[in-house]
């Protein structure tokens, strides 16, 4: 008859060392669960305990995994906070055209400034046909003939001017120891003559105005110098003293 193995009971001293070892056993699970609980509370680590009959527990890190989630998560957020904003479609306003201001128009009532009148001195119906010239001969008897004229002297070359407004009606060389010579139709039955002249500026029917160049004193034909031989004629070669004629008419001659 086969003996029964002793039973022992917590009372039964143990004499094979399994006690011991139980002990030891829970012991080793206390201070590892104590562990996790340290690691779950201060790192997020989580600790599987095993039982008896089970292998020994692996513990698995959650720091390790939150913290890689966190980096994921901030990654994306600095991805999507840095990704370039789309623009606005807000419609793109055209610059308005510069117009120019119409310039004001005149109003009828707004009378236009008179213009200045040009204060030009008239030219008188008689000049003197040679300003600023010396006498030398006047109208009169000289060495037993008639001097028929008024000797004036200036510089040869120095313009001849018509001593009124007419028509020229000879322009040449005159007869009589004249020289070149021009005589001017007044229309009034007087003419004026103008003898010795080294060259003429005007022709045969021209009009000519008083004042206006007819010539250029000179010595042609019978003269011991230059001068203007200025003769006035009632009616053709019916001479007159020069003198008082012009001097009826705002001139003097020097006579």
């Amino acid at each position: 008859m086969q003996e029964d193995s002793p039973v022992q009971n917590e009372n039964t001293p143990d004499t094979t060392g399994e006690q011991p070892r139980r002990a030891r056993r829970r012991n080793r699970l206390i201070v590892l669960g104590a562990a996790g609980l340290v690691a779950l509370g201060l790192g997020g680590v989580a600790v599987a305990t095993t039982g008896p009959d089970r292998p020994a527990p692996t513990a698995v890190s959650l720091d390790a995994q939150s913290r890689a989630d966190a980096a994921s998560r901030a990654d994306r957020s600095a991805r999507e906070s840095s990704a370039p904003a789309s623009p606005s479609t807000s419609p793109t306003v055209s610059p308005s055209p510069v117009t120019a201001s119409p310039s004001p128009t005149k109003t009828a009532s707004a009378k236009p400034k008179p213009k200045p009148k040009k204060t030009t001195k008239p030219t008188a119906a008689w000049v003197d046909p040679m300003p600023g010239a010396s006498v030398t001969s006047c109208y009169g008897q000289r060495w037993g003939t008639l001097h028929a004229g008024i000797d004036l002297a200036l510089p040869s070359g120095t313009p001849i001017r018509a001593a009124a407004a007419g028509t020229v009606t000879q322009a040449g060389d005159a007869a009589d120891g004249y020289g070149n010579s021009v005589f001017i139709d007044h229309g009034n039955g007087y003419l004026t003559h103008y003898a010795h002249q080294s060259r003429i500026a005007v022709t045969v029917g021209q009009a000519v105005k008083a004042g206006q160049v007819i010539g250029y004193e000179g010595a042609t034909g019978d003269a011991t110098g230059p001068h203007l031989h200025f003769e006035v004629h009632q009616g053709m070669w019916n001479q007159i003293d020069p003198a008082p004629f012009m001097r009826a008419r705002g001139v003097n001659l020097g006579c």
